[in-house]
């Protein structure tokens, strides 16, 4: 006699199926913050990176600058991120089309790459929003050398402007050689946060937006 090959019924490939939709449907919004939280690593390295640059020009010149060139600010390429050393709209060009970067000596930013990421209209990487320097709500920072409330001498901060997920609005975040403390409003992702000079902080969170 042949033995009867039992195999799953379609009830039971249902419930499987059902089931694998339901871990999905948790697990992947989990993965997309985990990966775009992943891509503001790129933020945080490059404004340190940026920080240690001025303060070693500084060191040097006794002075601080708002030119990329002259403290020797340049970030790797792919950079999702636009950086601003200081105020002003010359910014080392990324969008050349054979991919070569275009960089003079009264830069005082860094585009964001646009011939790895492209320019669209709509989001996500709108060149006009992302290569100009944003309203900063937690600390009011602006690019470039300013008085330190608190020491009365002359401090600096440096901006962060990118695109981590699919919609329009921005990641931004702010280092400064002054010591800062971010404000208690509802708009404020650091609401309240001590943020010690050269330590980055988050302005606009985008991945919990």
């Amino acid at each position: 006699m042949k033995k009867m090959m039992k195999g799953f019924t379609l009830i039971e490939l249902m419930i499987v199926v059902a089931i694998i939709g339901i871990l999905a449907a948790i697990a992947i919004p989990n993965f997309v913050k985990f990966q775009a939280r992943s891509k503001q690593s790129e933020a945080k390295a490059n404004l340190k990176a940026m920080f240690t640059a001025e303060k070693a020009f500084s060191a040097e010149k006794d002075r601080f600058s708002t030119l990329t060139g002259e403290i020797g600010f340049s970030p790797e390429r792919n950079n999702r991120y636009a950086y601003f050393v200081g105020p002003g709209a010359g910014l080392t060009k990324r969008s050349d089309v054979t991919g070569k970067e275009v960089a003079l000596s009264t830069d005082t930013g860094i585009e964001y790459d646009q011939f790895k990421y492209g320019g669209a209209t709509p989001s996500p990487f709108v060149p006009g929003d992302l290569n100009t320097a944003p309203a900063t709500p937690c600390t009011t920072t602006v690019a470039g050398i300013f008085t330190d409330a608190l020491t009365s001498g002359p401090a600096w901060s440096g901006i962060a402007n990118g695109q981590v997920d699919n919609d329009s609005t921005t990641d931004i975040w702010t280092i400064s050689t002054a010591n800062r403390v971010a404000a208690s409003a509802t708009t404020c992702d650091s609401s309240g946060a001590a943020n010690p000079g050269g330590e980055p902080l988050v302005e606009n969170n985008d991945v919990n937006r």
